[in-house]
């Protein structure tokens, strides 16, 4: 005990940490280790015992193209009205499947990790944020995939490209860690959490340009349902990168939306005020996460 105020010693040490309290995603970051850690453990836990290993990320994309291409492009016809529909499609897809993947994985990864949050104190954060870097892996094989047929259809690299397909991505990680921040904190008190999330990726699945192209919404929609389209984050996502991979394929003949760079800037400004907002939401809520658990 301190002989002038009766605390405990050492209460006022910088380097001790008041449960439930701690540096936000900063701090996450300043524990990179950590995070490598977690990120190795949860590849290893998800493909311990598997004939293929990693080797699902090669499958799961070629399985979920299969399906779509032959619903869409075959048996719909699309691929008799877009130029390379497979790679326009694909290049959806992967964008698609890496923001479903962050929100589901996101969302379980605190409850998940139950026992180090009852035991260990270490900053939370660290759970969403490593079910985003495994996202990440797995969305590699996919880019692989894409970048391969692309090329094989006369995908040159240029400045554009690489920037479209930056901000694209940009984009979804951020909306998807925002988003996955609120809905893993949620998760801890209200366990149906995940059903909502698995009914929202089934909408964003069907509300992007992907097996369709958005003029299709330009030409039949209302106007106001089109603004409302083009407001969502997902589908500006999704046609920055076909504006990556796709469009430099064919003729140059299609035209995206007219400011489609300016939108992306202004919903990803938009999507780092989310995370902002998710990172407040998740601190505030982690203070009870031990009694909870």
């Amino acid at each position: 005990m301190s002989a002038a105020s009766g605390a405990p010693a050492g209460l006022d040490d910088p380097g001790l940490v008041e449960p439930g309290r701690g540096g936000g995603l900063g701090e996450v970051f300043r524990r990179r280790y950590l995070l490598k850690l977690i990120v190795r453990r949860e590849l290893r836990a998800r493909y311990q015992g598997s004939l293929l290993g990693l080797g699902w990320s090669y499958v799961r994309p070629a399985a979920h193209f299969a399906v779509f291409y032959f619903v869409a492009g075959v048996f719909l016809g699309m691929s008799k009205h877009l130029e390379h529909f497979p790679i326009f499609m694909f290049s959806a897809l992967v964008l698609v499947s890496f923001f479903n993947e962050t929100l589901i994985n996101t969302t379980h990864s605190v409850l998940g990790n139950a026992p180090l949050v009852r035991k260990v104190y270490l900053p939370r954060e660290l759970f969403p944020v490593a079910s985003l870097l495994v996202s990440c892996v797995h969305l590699l094989p996919g880019l692989a995939i894409v970048l391969a047929v692309a090329v094989g259809w006369g995908w040159a690299p240029s400045a554009a490209a690489l920037g479209s397909a930056l901000l694209g991505f940009a984009l979804v990680a951020t909306l998807g860690i925002g988003v996955g921040l609120i809905c893993s904190a949620l998760h801890v008190f209200y366990r149906d959490t995940d059903k909502a999330v698995d009914i929202a990726t089934l909408f964003v699945t069907w509300s992007v340009p992907m097996i369709y192209p958005w003029t299709l919404v330009r030409d039949t929609a209302p106007g106001w349902a089109l603004d409302l389209y083009l407001a969502n984050p997902m589908a500006v996502g999704v046609m920055l990168f076909e504006r990556a991979f796709w469009w430099p394929t064919t003729g140059g003949a299609f035209e995206f939306p007219v400011h489609l760079t300016r939108d992306g800037l202004v919903l990803l400004a938009a999507a780092v005020l989310l995370l902002g907002l998710g990172q407040l939401v998740f601190a505030r809520l982690q203070r009870r996460f031990a009694e909870e658990l």
